[in-house]
């Protein structure tokens, strides 16, 4: 297989899913100005069927964001506001007795929706974020003995306050673990915000995503689009490549954890994704560094530590296999 960086005409300009992701980073970025690079990564995460969690302070558009992707793929929209006393049943839902039918009906919570944003997700209690765990990782709930699922396109966009803020509590590893990506939108550069401000002008005021004129992606395409990813080549060494890094990160990190085998799933489905982006019908080593950043970042920023150096000395270790 000969593997170059050249785009790949059969995921190119005849397939017109190359639009629909096209017309959906441009809704996004119309939402999230000035911040290319994060929508990049928050598309390459939703084709991979992953999870976001953002870590920054408020009024940085987070839940713009969220409801502008639920817009963009004309996809239902639920926000969770996490608080110290939060139950698991609000987020997952519960079966409630009618009077009427003497039957217990079950009242869906607000996991049901297509993207869920789960705001401040570190002030609610452990025992309430593993109420998420089931959900992140296999698209279902149970309650009350009962299995339920959630819609194939269900995407978790969470967000949490930084550890030295008061009234946090630690994610659990394994609630870390069903992120696939970690990424911070920062403050837009000085233009940025001139035009941000100049598009507020005309606005509500609500802060609310606008519906996108005209169809840009069906939940149908997006599923499709999701199981074409799936089918994108990985080449033996390129696999090879991601379990020599992360063998190498447990190294490091020892005692403490490095890349759990599930890291490394939805570090090759986040690459995959990449490369269908670049209209490629297999995985690159660059698409591995490309998304390592955001993927590395979510399981070692817990660490005490410069994650962001731990990164690059795994990254600059490891030899990139060559073709």
């Amino acid at each position: 297989m000969n593997l170059t960086l050249t785009n790949n005409d059969s995921l190119g300009k005849s397939n017109p899913s190359s639009d629909s992701l096209k017309r959906l980073s441009q809704h996004l970025q119309t939402h999230l100005i000035g911040k290319a690079d994060v929508v990049e990564m928050v598309v390459t995460c939703l084709l991979a069927r992953g999870h976001i969690l953002f870590e920054d302070i408020p009024g940085l558009g987070k839940t713009t964001l969220a409801k502008a992707i639920a817009t963009g793929i004309e996809g239902t929209f639920a926000r969770v506001q996490c608080t110290p006393d939060l139950l698991p049943s609000d987020i997952t839902g519960f079966n409630m007795f009618n009077q009427k039918t003497r039957e217990f009906e079950f009242r869906p919570g607000p996991i049901f929706a297509d993207i869920v944003l789960t705001d401040e997700i570190n002030r609610t209690p452990p025992r309430t974020q593993s109420a998420l765990f089931e959900a992140m990782a296999e698209r279902q709930v149970t309650v009350d003995g009962q299995c339920y699922k959630l819609n194939p396109s269900f995407f978790v966009i969470a967000t949490q306050n930084p550890m030295e803020s008061h009234g946090v509590f630690p994610l659990p590893d394994a609630q870390m673990d069903r992120f696939a990506m970690k990424l911070n939108i920062g403050y837009p550069s000085q233009p940025d915000e001139v035009q941000l401000l100049r598009t507020q002008l005309k606005s509500s005021g609500e802060g609310n995503a606008s519906k996108a004129n005209g169809e840009i992606m069906s939940l149908s395409d997006l599923q499709l689009m999701q199981e074409a990813v799936t089918e994108i080549e990985v080449h033996d060494r390129v696999l090879q490549y991601i379990v020599e890094l992360s063998r190498y990160s447990r190294q490091l990190c020892a005692p403490a954890a490095g890349l759990s085998p599930r890291a490394n799933i939805q570090w090759l489905r986040c690459a995959q994704a990449y490369a269908y982006l670049c209209k490629r019908d297999f995985v690159v080593p660059e698409d591995i560094q490309k998304v390592s950043q955001p993927v590395l970042s979510l399981r070692f920023s817990h660490l005490d530590t410069d994650y962001t150096k731990l990164i690059e000395k795994i990254m600059n270790q490891i030899s990139v296999p060559t073709f």
